[in-house]
């Protein structure tokens, strides 16, 4: 492995742990705002693909809204 794929992986990875550890954030409140959103979305999109984990931890979100465990505040 180079450097440059060493990086990238290095990089990748660290996406993927924010999107757990918003996502968990999120989830552990109950609520999400429309900064929380725009939080997630960013660092989602700024890896430039969508990941099938990333895929999951929006899913995760999605399913506690239409269970209500999640709120939606300040839309």
């Amino acid at each position: 492995m180079n450097y440059q794929t060493y990086t990238y992986t290095d990089i990748n990875n660290q996406y993927k742990l924010a999107v757990k550890k918003i996502v968990d954030r999120i989830l552990r409140s109950g609520k999400m705002s429309r900064q929380d959103h725009i939080l997630l979305t960013s660092t989602v999109f700024g890896q430039g693909d969508v990941s099938e984990g990333d895929r999951r931890q929006i899913n995760r979100v999605f399913d506690y809204i239409q269970t209500g465990q999640l709120k939606l505040i300040d839309w």
